[in-house]
């Protein structure tokens, strides 16, 4: 495998994971602007904390090599419920595929730095 394509990997789900940690945090801490968020998207303010949990286990599980692909399979669906949510209360386009565009980050870095997930991608019929 390249080294140059892990190191690629690593550094692109290193931004992501960040990211998240930073979302997840946010969600269990529930400063204002967080329990304003989510009234504005109809979701109780008492479920912030949960979700954030929620998806620190998710981003944990994805961290580990041998569970990534549970675990962005996983935030995958994470992701696809904020954009549910986004879409729901008719939010701008930016805010409904902001979540979408960290998903193709998430499974593009996985991609570049798990060789199993690019033979079973790329893995051709006979």
């Amino acid at each position: 495998m390249s080294s140059k394509r892990r190191w690629a990997g690593i550094i692109l789900s290193g931004l992501v994971v960040l990211f998240l940690l930073l979302d997840g945090a946010s969600h269990v801490m529930a400063p204002a602007p967080v329990v304003e968020a989510f009234q504005h998207l109809g979701i109780p303010p008492g479920l912030a904390v949960p979700l954030g949990i929620v998806e620190l286990v998710c981003i944990a599980i994805y961290v580990f090599p041998r569970t990534s692909v549970l675990g962005a399979v996983l935030l995958t669906g994470y992701l696809g419920g904020a954009v549910a949510s986004h879409l729901r209360v008719g939010d701008p386009v930016f805010s409904t595929v902001f979540p979408v565009l960290i998903g193709v980050l998430l499974w593009g870095g996985l991609y570049l730095r798990d060789p199993r997930l690019r033979i079973l991608i790329e893995r051709k019929e006979k």
